[in-house]
């Protein structure tokens, strides 16, 4: 008796994966639940496990392959493993006693999500050119098509960039090719996406982390003793940031056609860098957590992210956006906005620089803020008026804190 392995759910929105390292060989023993295969979507890298104990039988799909939700991945026999086995071969095809003439592959039926949209929209998907396999019509495609004018006539995508030239003879040893993943495709496609769609602009200002720093030096040790996790910076930037948002509205909404959506809610993404690029996930309705609530939550995402075993939900629904490139040593940037949201506030390197206090020269620990933000949604009144109300909170955290 074999147990098949399939390819689980995906999440909302995504239809795809590419096939990652497999952990086991043909004829290994296998565990419950232990990670057989990894598999790739453009937000994150899944790991499937075992349905249950016995001897990997067979390998339906090597490394690189692209498949579906449900697809047959492999199988699980009874057994309790052996060495290693090659994987099944295909038996070959009987000689054909006279060639027969090539019939031309029809093309595969679109995409279900290519399907829906298209029917929504009333496209006609005879006159849309497909780029999946074999010219199968994918999501993407329809979007295109929706993009061109009414008047245009639907065309091939345009064609790809013109090669690179080549590189001098003695260099070409010393360079190597690696395909981008899923998820650096996806970060790619999404930064380029923002830039060209909506009106970004970055204002600047600069916070004097004093009072954080003290308040922060005080409590560390009974917070992290009474809530089982560090206090650290993120928490109070979180809270200020929900109190800058419910003062200017604008900057938690999102254009959507010719309507405007304000967002009644506090859905903050905190960036996280991994091994295998930004991740953006969610701490869900900030303004009702608690300082301590919100620090675990992010103690807690950010290890899952750093291990691949963030959830695609989890990644979803953001609001607003902190990134910290300050724990890398920036000390000024320009953050690209997390698209549909309309916001992104960087932080950065805490740097002891001289300052003028009450007309003396004092040595404060102080950050630089950018906040970029769409120009089309919020005006720059409204922008410079967010970083202000981030700015006096952090240097007030008491207010913060009374208010929470």
């Amino acid at each position: 008796m074999t147990i098949e392995i399939r390819v689980p759910a995906l999440g909302e929105s995504v239809s795809e994966a590419t096939v990652g390292r497999w952990f086991k060989k043909p004829g290994e023993a296998v565990k419950a639940d232990e990670p057989l295969v990894e598999l790739e979507t453009d937000k994150v890298t899944l790991e499937v496990n075992a349905p249950a104990a016995g001897v990997l039988a067979e390998i339906a799909v090597e490394s690189g392959a692209v498949v579906k939700p449900d697809a047959l991945l492999g199988a699980i026999g009874e057994g309790a493993g052996t060495s290693a086995a090659p994987p099944k071969q295909a038996p070959a095809p009987a000689p054909s006693p006279a060639p027969a003439p090539a019939a031309t592959p029809a093309s595969p039926p679109p995409s279900p999500a290519a399907a829906k949209i298209a029917a929504d929209s009333s496209v006609d998907l005879a006159g849309v050119v497909g780029s999946g396999k074999r010219g199968q019509v994918l999501k993407g495609d329809v979007l295109a098509a929706l993009t061109e004018a009414p008047t245009a006539p639907l065309v091939p995508a345009p064609p790809l960039p013109q090669a690179r030239p080549p590189v001098p003879v003695e260099d070409a040893p010393r360079e190597e090719r690696v395909r981008m993943t899923k998820l650096r495709q996806t970060i790619a496609r999404r930064l380029k996406d923002a830039q060209n769609n909506a009106a970004m602009l970055t204002t600047f200002n600069e916070v004097d982390m004093s009072a954080v720093m003290a308040l922060r030096a005080r409590a560390k040790d009974a917070f992290e003793k009474k809530h089982g996790t560090k206090l650290g910076f993120m928490g109070f930037f979180a809270k200020a940031c929900v109190a800058a948002l419910k003062d200017i509205p604008s900057v938690n909404a999102e254009i959507d056609g010719t309507d405007l959506i304000y967002k009644n809610y506090y859905h903050l993404g905190i960036a996280v860098g991994t091994d295998k690029g930004l991740v953006v996930p969610v701490v869900r309705d900030c303004d009702r957590l608690s300082l301590a609530e919100i620090e675990r939550t992010i103690a807690d995402l950010g290890k899952r992210a750093r291990d691949g075993a963030l959830k695609i939900e989890e990644m979803q629904g953001g609001t607003f956006t902190i990134t910290n490139g300050g724990v890398y040593g920036s000390l000024m940037s320009t953050p690209i906005l997390n698209a549909p949201q309309s916001g992104i506030l960087g932080m950065h390197k805490i740097q002891e620089r001289p300052v003028a206090i009450a007309g003396k020269v004092e040595i404060r620990p102080m950050m630089y803020l950018a906040l970029t933000y769409d120009h089309r949604i919020v005006d720059g009144k409204e922008a410079v008026t967010f970083l202000v109300r981030v700015k006096d909170a952090l240097e007030d955290p008491a207010r913060l804190l009374l208010d929470a």
